[in-house]
């Protein structure tokens, strides 16, 4: 049994509030484009169209994933979308776990929350077109580049 085996996602709090902004100051996230979500506003509101998740390994907080229905976002950050898609952010908060595949387990278990839905026809990414690590990473689960897209002041692959 792998130690990946033994993570799990539960709904993000506001007690999480402290563990995500020293998150989001990690030079490994900031370096993602990653920048204040204001997590005191975002985590007191529950919309239907998205879920703030906590990444734990043996109960220890490690990461985050946000999952979203792109048509329904309030902020209209996609844009123009289709029906029964997804978008995810992700990211491991911790910097001593990164490389132990975790990210991976993650992804997947937030994928398996996506397509539990089954009109949901696929999932978006967004990475900063500079993460090439990103990019191999999603690569291996099987996403496909779409396109290069302008977010505000980032550059993304879609």
């Amino acid at each position: 049994m792998s130690e990946s085996s033994n993570l799990a996602l539960r709904p993000a709090i506001l007690a999480d509030v402290s563990l995500l902004r020293r998150w989001e100051k990690q030079p490994h996230i900031a370096a993602a484009g990653i920048d204040d979500w204001g997590w005191d506003v975002e985590l007191a509101r529950t919309p239907a169209w998205r879920e703030q998740l906590i990444a734990e390994l043996d109960g220890r907080p490690i990461g985050f994933i946000q999952i979203i229905d792109p048509d329904q976002e309030d902020s209209h950050y996609w844009g123009d979308v289709a029906d029964h898609l997804r978008a995810i952010d992700i990211w491991i908060g911790e910097p001593t776990e990164l490389g132990k595949g975790y990210g991976t387990t993650m992804m997947r278990l937030a994928l398996a929350r996506c397509f539990a839905d089954p009109q949901v026809t696929a999932v978006l990414i967004d990475p900063l077109t500079s993460n090439t690590r990103a990019h191999r990473f999603y690569q291996r689960l099987g996403f496909t580049f779409l396109e290069h897209r302008r977010f505000g002041d980032d550059d993304c692959s879609v």
